[in-house]
């Protein structure tokens, strides 16, 4: 955000020295001060207050329930898993927040294309990072961090072998993508598709203790 502060002061700078004209000085100034409070919108992160409880699963970002279904699971478990997405929009707080607390098993990113984060092959093909946490009830919970269209870079902190906090700060995710969870058949599911939920906070899963 200091680089964008910069590059907009420098422009407005330009502006006023070369151009004569009142009201193109005015526009540029509110587009500049527009688009940076933006920009300020778009990468807040808010102090989420996490119930930690080993049997929830918790919304790993803010956004909106798109895809709850069966799937087969083929880069890390190669087996049938229960997939429930989440789509965010750019005004969305994109933040990727741990699920579960445990132990991170699996974290790897896969280069890709910027199909729209909606498409149904973008889970596959999309610029993405997964990671595994195991938990000591849940056991291995994983989470997919997916590019869209817009988004051109994908943060992941979470590191093999390091212990994690149930909705701590994982990642971030710029413009508008979406993540996908994936869980043991048999899970209860607490969200409906089109659902709103809220990272760190929203339980969108219970695993039988």
């Amino acid at each position: 955000m200091t680089i964008t502060a910069l590059i907009l002061i420098a422009i407005n700078i330009v502006t006023y020295s070369l151009i004569n004209t009142y009201w193109v000085k005015f526009a540029i100034f509110a587009v500049s001060i527009v688009f940076f409070l933006l920009i300020i919108q778009f990468f807040r992160n808010p102090k989420r207050e996490t119930k930690h409880n080993n049997n929830h699963i918790v919304a790993p970002v803010d956004g909106k329930v798109v895809v709850i279904e069966e799937v087969y699971e083929k880069e890390y478990f190669k087996d049938k898993r229960l997939q429930i997405s989440i789509f965010m929009s750019p005004i969305n707080v994109h933040v990727t927040r741990h699920p579960v607390g445990g132990k991170v098993t699996f974290s790897k990113y896969h280069p890709g294309k910027f199909l729209v984060a909606w498409h149904p092959k973008s889970s596959e093909e999309n610029e993405r990072t997964t990671v595994v946490v195991k938990n000591e009830v849940a056991g291995e919970i994983m989470y997919r961090q997916i590019a869209g269209a817009l988004a051109k870079r994908i943060v992941n902190y979470a590191e093999v072998d390091t212990e994690v906090v149930q909705g701590s700060d994982s990642g971030f995710i710029k413009f508008g993508s979406r993540v996908d969870v994936f869980v043991p058949l048999g899970t209860k599911v607490n969200v409906e598709i089109n659902q709103k939920v809220k990272g760190g906070v929203s339980v969108i899963a219970d695993v039988a203790s």
